[in-house]
């Protein structure tokens, strides 16, 4: 496989030359820049079809993987070109490759050529110093994991930026933007993450470090930038937006979001944003307060699509003259490179291994669950994250919930009486950590509302909250907004609205994901350790059943 580790550094020193021609003798010259979002280590082709709508016709297909996305790229890459990515190009990983510590990811990466890279909040599951690792590379050992266990690690071919990222003393983790002179244009680039990382991840694993406001720091630094002599600004941010339906070529139907307010308080300067984090895919043109207008673009998840933007610029007057993006789809129509399939299939072998170890057995379901809200995967991972919490706090955690969509994969394994890690990963792959926090009984059931959207109860806007077994409720969906959730019970008692109680959840639950801001507004008890943790000691007791599905009466199943 060839490596093109150091081809940005060769490529900026060669570019930088031209920066000596004179501002008005610069023609206007055409830029594009291919963007990618939340990879999340997806080496192989997921095996779920994805549905997206190409203009008025919706369309389905298996997209992503390494090969296709490295051959896709390759096809639609230009003369006057740069590959740039907005976060969580690692971290919630497939067990091909976080067995691996997403060192196999990175590689990939490197080699299809992307240069710059904001962090995500997933770029920081496993700390500041594995983070710096895989930007550095070598192999130093800093999780539960060996490091560098096919091969030497070098570390990312591109760099990280981290604008908003800040320690005690004011230093940014990576550096907070970069200069690309492309043709006769001059690029600014800025990198950063969601202001919430903090709560996305473990307590330690952004232990010293803040992370500051995103339009503030992306004001102060773009004007930076044109000072030093950007024609214009790119903002690489791991922050989204939600449409509908999720994954489009182009357009944004139904832009809502944390996204869209960064997006309007942003400086004149900058005119385009490479966004990610809500795995959805978009591009469309945004009205910004000062009267300015920003395209705004997200590439979906997995490698699913690149987002290829054609931005003309015109550099004696430093103005960008057109702008527009669409996402195109990887979906096999460029075909793969074989030496990254070649490479993938290597680390898919050396996974194997773990993948099949027996964790332990489990029993079939004693009967059929009536009216069910839930899925038996889910309630399985529920359990878990109760049976984890209880065991690090001395049994005094009371119930827990798992988001439907946080649990990806059905409980296979129990067809045969016995599950895997890998089957168990699959269910759980996010590298979450199960956070214990103190709610009262009116907290709960305020959190229980906010599952249902207000003009619509009838649609979920995000997940359903799945709760652990001994809790049961009922959705009325056709009660008013706040007055659909009843027959809230917890270990065979009706909820107490004055009652405190121990719930454990995921940490990106406990951070608002989701919408569930009420998790936000009430203490935290304890960061109890990875999730996959939990699932795996529970399931490794030898007593499991699988569970009765029905813990949510009167609603309809939701993916």
């Amino acid at each position: 496989m060839t490596r093109r580790r150091f081809a940005p550094l060769f490529t900026l020193v060669a570019l930088g030359a031209c920066a000596t021609v004179p501002a008005a003798d610069r023609q206007p010259v055409t830029v594009q820049i291919l963007a990618i979002n939340d990879f999340h280590g997806n080496l192989e082709t997921p095996l779920s079809p994805t549905h997206f709508a190409d203009g008025d016709k919706l369309r389905q297909s298996r997209l992503g993987g390494a090969a296709q996305l490295a051959a896709t790229v390759e096809h639609l890459r230009t003369g006057n070109s740069i590959t740039v990515a907005a976060g969580d190009l690692i971290g919630a990983s497939p067990l091909v490759s976080s067995l691996f510590l997403d060192e196999p990811s990175i590689r990939v990466l490197s080699d299809l050529g992307l240069e710059l890279a904001a962090v995500g909040n997933h770029e920081f599951d496993r700390g500041i110093a594995e983070l710096q690792r895989m930007q550095n590379g070598g192999c130093d050992q800093y999780t539960r994991r060996t490091p560098c266990a096919l091969e030497p690690f070098a570390g990312a071919g591109f760099t990280y930026l981290a604008a908003n990222v800040v320690d005690e003393d004011g230093a940014t983790l990576f550096p907070a933007t970069a200069m690309r002179t492309i043709g006769d244009a001059r690029i600014g680039f800025i990198g950063m993450t969601l202001k919430g990382t903090a709560g996305l991840v473990a307590n330690q694993a952004t232990a010293g470090y803040e992370f500051h406001d995103e339009a503030t720091t992306a004001n102060r630094l773009a004007r930076a930038l044109r000072a030093a002599g950007a024609d214009t600004v790119v903002v690489l941010i791991h922050e989204g937006a939600n449409v509908d339906p999720r994954f489009n070529v182009a357009g944004c139907p139904g832009l809502s979001g944390p996204i869209v307010p960064i997006a309007e308080a942003l400086d004149p300067a900058i005119s385009l944003v490479v966004s990610g984090h809500t795995h959805q895919a978009y591009s469309c043109k945004l009205a910004t307060n000062a009267g300015a207008e920003v395209l705004l673009t997200s590439g979906g998840r997995y490698g699913g699509f690149v987002t290829d933007i054609t931005m003309r610029i015109d550099p004696a007057a430093n103005r960008v003259l057109s702008l527009e993006g669409r996402n195109v789809a990887v979906d096999g129509s460029a075909g793969s490179v074989p030496a990254v399939a070649s490479y993938v299939a290597r680390y898919a072998q050396a996974s194997e291994g773990v993948a099949n170890r027996e964790i332990g057995p489990i029993a079939p379901p004693a009967g059929e669950g009536a009216d069910c809200g839930d899925r038996i995967a889910q309630d399985l991972v529920a359990d878990a994250y109760l049976f984890g919490a209880n065991a690090a706090l001395d049994d005094t955690v009371d119930l827990a919930f798992v988001n439907s969509g946080g649990v990806r994969a059905d409980l296979a394994g129990a067809d045969d009486g016995v599950l895997t890690f890998g089957e168990l990963s699959a269910m759980a792959p996010f590298g979450n950590s199960v956070i214990v926090l103190e709610m009262n009984g009116a907290d709960i059931k305020a959190l229980l509302e906010q599952q249902f959207c207000e003009n619509d109860p009838a649609i979920v806007c995000n997940s359903l909250l799945i709760p652990s077994a001994g809790t049961t409720y009922t959705v009325d969906l056709d009660g008013p907004a706040g007055s659909r959730i009843s027959a809230l019970s917890i270990n065979g008692q009706p909820l107490d609205p004055a009652r405190t109680y121990r719930v454990a959840t995921n940490n990106f639950l406990a951070g608002g994901g989701d919408g569930f801001h009420t998790f936000t507004q009430v203490p935290q008890v304890a960061n109890v350790g990875f999730d996959i943790d939990a699932l795996e000691a529970y399931v490794a007791t030898g007593t499991i059943v699988v569970p009765i599905c029905g813990r949510i009466s009167h609603v309809s199943p939701v993916d």
